[in-house]
């Protein structure tokens, strides 16, 4: 936030409800305050990072990072904060062991204990801050090989820092660490045993999360201050990765959820149901973006599918002519799509073909071009001053020009391995790796 005179924490939490949020508005567009960036589609508004980099070439620093993660960090002013799991390699106590039925899992729960830490590093400089463990516990289930037990990026609201490490718990922090409240909704039991990726969403006083499993889903809305129950919903849906997209349209401020059966759209005051639109395919994880009055929902495992629904939409509207378009080719598995202008990219499914629809009519403009360089795919696409930025698993990344052909302005490429989405906050571009923590700035 920008003042003349400097507030104290303490000055700025007796501020009304209303200035801070004003506040908030005002400063997101510099940072990276959440999941998909400060307009939760993919792109930096006031961002203009390098094009080209390499181990040697406009590192600013470089941060080891203890444990695994695939967290997306969250950007704001001078701090740069990340999630871990850290395997303590200690053998549990047999009483802490969790006594839970495997049933169709595929995969096994460790015998160890593991912390689950929140990091928090200096912008300027890369110097780690401050860590918290958030609690220290042997996990329930186990998680894909390409999964991680912190897999759930992390929001803030400017004051607060929140941090959903799942089935071990939601947790709010001050900025400094300090740990505000905590909640625990119990063990989730994911689709053969896969692992978990609740990312939690802030909108003004309200923070939302889709708690999806095998049984007894729900969407659960909790006072962002005090972490109190507002409302919570069940959902006809199995395990899913998804994060919620709130948008206000004509008075109503909705939460928009992706969702293997269907998407739909819910009441942000009541959790009731607005609208639900079918079509998705198994394991439906892409956010979903607002382009105008529509929101557009994909998926693209084991199928493709895309399609744009006015936010006007009430009841079920899955074979509706109010749909603006359909589309089922081309569409992702992992990575979200990315809204820049009037133009929607995303790869498909976890492969490096890109495809790019016009938003208003999902005519295809570019479709299935391959990536060339890169690989599989996880991490989501980015748009910063013009230039598309794509990272894959194995290190390499593209930089591609903005516009309706396959136009690549670099190839850059890292000692490690990317499944988190890149993160752009002024000339910075953050990418966080299995092993180091990047900070990308030229000279």
């Amino acid at each position: 936030m920008k003042f003349a005179v400097r507030l104290t924490a303490l000055g700025l939490c007796l501020l009304p409800a209303a200035a801070r949020t004003a506040d908030f508005d005002k400063d997101r567009l510099d940072n990276w305050h959440q999941w998909r960036g400060p307009l939760a589609n993919g792109t930096a508004p006031r961002g203009d990072p390098p094009v080209r980099w390499d181990e040697k070439t406009n590192i600013k620093w470089k941060a080891d990072l203890p444990g695994r993660g695939s967290a997306t960090p969250a950007v704001w002013k001078d701090k740069v904060f990340v999630l871990t799991a850290i395997d303590t390699r200690r053998a549990a106590d047999p009483k802490d062991l969790p006594n839970v039925p495997r049933g169709d899992a595929k995969t096994t729960p460790p015998k160890t204990y593991h912390q689950f830490v929140v990091l928090c590093f200096d912008r300027k400089t890369g110097k780690e801050l401050w860590r918290r463990v958030a609690t220290e516990q042997v996990p329930h289930e186990g998680h894909h090989p390409t999964h991680s037990y912190a897999a759930a990026s992390p929001t803030t609201d400017g004051d607060r820092l929140y941090a959903s490490l799942g089935s071990r718990g939601i947790y709010c922090c001050d900025l400094d660490g300090k740990l505000l409240w905590k909640r625990d909704f119990g063990r989730m039991r994911t689709r053969l045993g896969w692992g978990e990726a609740v990312t939690p969403v802030i909108h003004g006083d309200s923070l939302v999360i889709a708690w999806d499993q095998e049984k007894d889903s729900s969407l659960i809305c909790l006072d962002a201050k005090t972490g109190a129950t507002r409302w919570k919903v069940p959902r006809d849906e199995p395990t899913g990765w998804e994060t919620p997209l709130i948008v206000e349209h004509d008075g109503t401020t909705q939460v928009v959820v992706n969702g293997t059966r269907r998407a739909r759209g819910y009441d942000l005051a009541t959790g009731k149901e607005l609208w639900q639109c079918g079509g998705q395919t198994v394991n439906a994880i892409p956010s979903p973006v607002r382009y105008g009055d529509h929101v557009i929902c994909m998926s693209g495992y084991r199928g493709a599918f895309a399609c744009s629904i006015p936010l006007s939409a009430r009841g079920d509207v899955t074979d509706s002519d109010k749909l603006a378009w359909r589309l089922k080719k081309g569409t992702p598995y992992v990575p979200s799509p990315l809204l820049a202008g009037d133009r929607l990219y995303f790869t498909e499914e976890r492969q490096a073909k890109l495809t790019c629809v016009d938003a208003k009519t999902g005519k295809v403009l570019m479709g299935r071009e391959r990536l060339p360089g890169l690989e599989t795919l996880y991490a989501s696409p980015v748009l910063a001053a013009g230039r598309i930025y794509l990272v894959d698993r194995s290190g390499t990344a593209l930089v591609l020009k903005h516009g309706g052909k396959l136009e690549v302005l670099a190839t850059n490429r890292l000692d490690d391995g990317f499944d988190a989405s890149p993160v752009v906050v002024g000339k910075q571009l953050f990418l966080r790796g299995e092993k180091h923590l990047y900070c990308i700035e030229g000279k």
